[in-house]
């Protein structure tokens, strides 16, 4: 079952996030007409999302210093949305949660006619 949850924005608006109900958890913030599919979240929508921010920037701090750095990283990950919690990085699987991609183009590279590839 899904649920809506109210995060308010630092700048005084609200995203509405639907999640999924983790089993045996229920939290009712909301008025008596949505009790048990409406929350409001413990924290902003910036404040949850900021969570993961060292995860993110640690996995591409770590990609942009190999020895043969990459013209292009794609990092794609999920995330879960909580009321109490936040933002977490979502389990993918119980070994990965990431989804990268290194691209590296061959520029300055010599072709077998002199030119540049």
């Amino acid at each position: 079952m899904t649920r809506l949850v109210e995060f308010p924005t630092a700048d005084g608006g609200t995203v509405l996030v639907e999640v999924a109900d983790a089993a045996g958890t229920v939290v009712t913030r909301g008025g008596d007409s949505h009790t048990g599919v409406f929350a409001r979240a413990q924290q902003t929508f910036e404040r949850a999302l900021s969570n993961v921010r060292p995860a993110v920037q640690g996995v591409i701090d770590e990609l942009m210093n190999l020895p043969n750095q990459p013209d292009e990283v794609t990092l794609e990950f999920g995330l879960d949305l909580h009321a109490e919690a936040g933002a977490f990085i979502a389990a993918a699987s119980t070994s990965s949660n990431f989804t990268i991609t290194l691209t590296w183009s061959r520029k300055g590279e010599e072709t077998g006619d002199g030119g540049t590839a």
